[in-house]
């Protein structure tokens, strides 16, 4: 029984090229959509997977207020880590991490860079990165033991066993590999090449008191610990060990690390678990919409099969019968599509991995795969054919023998409901493309208060620090640069925060505002293009006792309530720092965001990284000649390398850019999807009207007036879709852009847009049966009757 099923379901459908050529079209698009979403969505969710000790591990972050709003930020004091596991017994282990630096390795004449952090001894064992060699207990034992991923072990010994070799680094300091780990997954949150010992360069680092927040701090936990009083326990530890401090402190677990780490009010409400619910939406959207496609083209066939389901009731079928039979087709359906969807999948995965910046790979002969697979085509399938079945084993067999069966043209009609649901999130899905690119857009043309054309930074590495001085004045005496500055840290990242500060004494809460921080040696203003509101760059050469000088923003001053800033001091402890410039805001954090509080300490010694302001004068190109060569001559040991700030600024936006560019490749696949039913709907339409548009032609009908009338019916239910649209796309977009505290308003223009889109659309898919059938001979269609 059930092989003459699929039989005369396989007839069918040789039967109904047209028919099932769209409906196939239609389910394998929907269903290679939806299993590259899943493909993603699963590495999402795996993220740290791997980790064994992933439900015991936490990073420390510190929280604090500003009198007004509660900010967090994730580094913290040096001494953090190592005074927990004193006085908790609840913490088993700790490990401090240094941000991520690239270094220069030299083994014979091959150097390489490398991107890597210095960590504590302890970090290799909390965490489950695989070696290869080595012993993750003992691999950092030494200051001058190095371990180093299996990627950089090839490109630095290449075919030579690496272990125990010594390798030199920046040039100077020679390490001894001691362990080789397997290449970082890309489900990890952690970026790295190599770890050395942070015991071999704390002190270069930091001051190691607890207001010099500047390192991640992780905690393993003993098994079984209360995480809620174990956080009451911890929380004022920061305060207990430097009374100038207003930070409390709090646990991020690594099993949201990926997924939730958006902050608000000093707490965890959300982040990309957004997203990975959005896309999850997105992929149930496509498959129904493919799904309605079947259905409202399975009934729109109910004249044609309706005499066939008066005959099998007539000989003996049974409802339950007839109901087995059509789902066989869908099934069979849906099988078909499940294999095309699979070559649309294969073909369509590098770009898709391109897209979202991932390497995502499907095993497709994975057991666990292909179950999965077929219960999704049996569920799809079922899904799919569930209504037509129900609906076609339903007439009555004497009516449509005699003919009496017509199919519905009333107003309300299912068929109608589902065209409607189609459009509808398909117009939810266009507002909301258009709104995420209004939004990115509002924030790249947000002034961020420097010019950061020809304006590049350069690492502090190797002999730059030592001969800077030479490199400037060669740089400006070739014309290559027209000014340069020494820096902490980079200026397109939050690389450090501070707090504990008093000025005038007039607010007992004045030491709990936080500050960005930053360091500078001179001409930080001039290189950067700020605008100075007050006072004066800092100048060692005009003014050598500038080290106890600081510049600030204008928000800082706002939020100080100082009016006359310049000459006041600020206190922290023993320092006392004078106020010798405010510049106006610029942006060092997501652009979508108010703007802290900053700080900017003169120094000469603080000094990671370097800015360079190029020289309009000559082409970029030219420029980055002149100034290989002088670094070069300066820092022979060391590739010139630089990046602009330009491009890593834009670098802020790609979060939001990934979520517009896939919210425009999904709704036009689910346009594409709804276009296609839509087209199979009017064809069926003229074909079911032939003998009532040949009769109006010979009445005198126009073409054009023939068209109208086929294709208003359409474009009715396509504005009743944007009725019901624009309030769900207003809710869903209005709350997404909640998360920013600079956002564009939607306005109304939005929606016209995407109606005048859904509209054009549907208009252009039906017009061409329209016109069709309008231009046929109406007397073979007459005659055909």
């Amino acid at each position: 029984m059930i092989k003459n099923y699929f039989k005369i379901a396989w007839r069918n459908l040789i039967n109904k090229k047209g028919f099932s050529f769209i409906n196939i079209t239609g389910l394998a698009v929907g269903m290679a959509g939806a299993i590259l979403i899943w493909a993603w969505v699963q590495n999402e969710y795996s993220f740290e997977d791997f980790q064994k000790n992933k439900n015991t591990l936490y990073k420390v972050w510190n929280r604090g207020t500003d009198g007004t709003n509660v900010y967090v930020f994730e580094v913290t004091p040096s001494p953090m880590g190592k005074t927990m596991k004193q006085e908790f017994p609840e913490v088993k282990n700790y490990a401090r991490q240094y941000w991520s630096i690239d270094r220069l390795f030299n083994f014979g004449d091959n150097s390489v860079k490398a991107k890597g952090n210095d960590v504590d001894k302890g970090f290799l064992t909390m965490f489950s990165f695989e070696f290869l060699q080595g012993n993750p207990e003992h691999a950092l034992d030494g200051v001058a033991d190095i371990v180093i991923t299996k990627h950089l072990a090839d490109k630095v010994f290449g075919n030579t066993d690496p272990m125990n070799k010594l390798i030199k680094l920046e040039n100077k300091t020679n390490y001894r590999v001691t362990g080789v780990l397997k290449d970082l997954p890309n489900n990890t949150t952690f970026d790295f090449e190599y770890l050395v010992s942070l015991a071999a360069n704390e002190n270069n680092y930091t001051n190691g008191s607890w207001g010099d927040n500047s390192y991640n701090t992780y905690l393993q936990l003993q098994p079984n610990v209360d995480i809620n009083k174990f956080a009451d326990k911890i929380k004022n530890i920061a305060k207990a060990h430097d009374p100038k401090s207003s930070l409390e402190v709090f646990l991020h677990p690594m099993t949201q690390w990926r997924l939730y780490s958006t902050f608000e009010n000093g707490k965890v409400v959300g982040g990309r678990i957004e997203i990975v619910h959005l896309l999850l939406g997105i992929a149930g959207i496509l498959l129904l919409i493919a799904c309605i496609n079947f259905m409202n083209l399975s009934t729109a066939q109910s004249q044609k099969r309706a005499r066939e389901v008066g005959v099998r009731k007539v000989i003996g079928a049974g409802r339950l019968n007839l109901i087995a039979q059509f789902l066989s087709e869908s099934i069979l359906i849906a099988f078909i599509a499940g294999v095309v969807s699979l070559l649309l999948v294969k073909l369509c995965l590098p770009a898709f991995n391109q897209l979202t910046g991932k390497a995502l790979v499907i095993n497709y002969i994975d057991p666990g795969f292909l179950a999965a697979f077929f219960g999704f085509i049996i569920v799809t399938g079922l899904l799919a054919g569930s209504y037509p079945a129900f609906f076609l084993s339903g007439f009555k067999p004497v009516k449509v023998l005699k003919g009496a069966f017509k199919d519905s043209q009333k107003w309300f009609s299912p068929r109608k409901v589902l065209v409607v649901l189609q459009f509808t999130v398909a117009i939810v899905l266009v507002v909301a493309t258009i709104v995420v690119y209004r939004q990115i857009k509002f924030a790249q043309s947000r002034d961020i208060g420097y010019n950061d054309g020809n304006l590049v930074e350069v690492p502090m590495e190797g002999d730059i620090n030592k001969n800077y001085d030479l490199i400037k004045n060669d740089l400006i005496n070739n014309g290559a640069v027209t000014a340069m500055s020494k820096t902490g840290y980079g200026i397109t990242m939050e690389g450090s925060r501070t707090d504990g500060f008093k000025w005038d004494g007039t607010d007992a809460n004045q030491d709990k505002l936080g500050f960005s921080r930053l360091g500078t040696a001179g001409d930080f203003v001039k290189t950067m293009g700020l605008k100075l509101t007050a006072g004066r760059d800092v100048d060692f050469n005009a003014f050598p006792g500038d080290s106890s000088s600081v510049l600030l923003n204008e928000t800082a001053v706002k939020k100080m309530k100082l009016k006359d800033p310049i000459g006041k001091f600020m206190t922290r402890g023993n320092e006392r720092l004078q106020i010798v410039g405010v510049f106006k805001d610029f942006i060092i954090r997501s652009p979508y965001s108010s703007i802290d509080p900053m700080v900017v300490f003169a120094s000469k010694t603080w000094t990671y990284n370097t800015i360079i302001r190029l020289s309009a004068q000559n082409s970029t190109a030219k420029n980055l000649e002149l100034m290989e060569q002088v670094f070069k001559k300066y820092n022979p040991a060391y590739p010139f390398s630089y990046q602009f700030v330009d491009q890593e600024y834009g670098k802020k936006f790609n979060d939001q850019q990934q979520t517009g560019t896939l919210s425009f490749v999904f709704a036009g696949l689910t346009i594409f999807i709804s276009c296609l039913g839509l087209f199979g709907l009017a064809a069926y339409m003229a074909e079911n009207r032939a003998k009532e548009i040949g009769i109006r032609k010979v009445l005198g009908a126009s073409v054009a007036g023939i068209a109208q009338m086929l294709t208003r019916e359409f474009v009715v239910l396509v504005i009743i879709s944007i009725v019901i649209a624009t309030p769900f796309a207003y809710y869903f977009m209005n709350k997404w852009l909640q998360d920013f505290t600079y956002r564009i308003d939607i306005g109304w223009v939005t929606f016209v847009l995407a109606g005048l889109v859904a509209i054009t659309i549907a208009v252009l898919t039906v017009s061409f049966q329209a016109i069709k059938a309008a231009l046929a001979n109406p007397v073979k269609s007459i005659q055909a009757e």
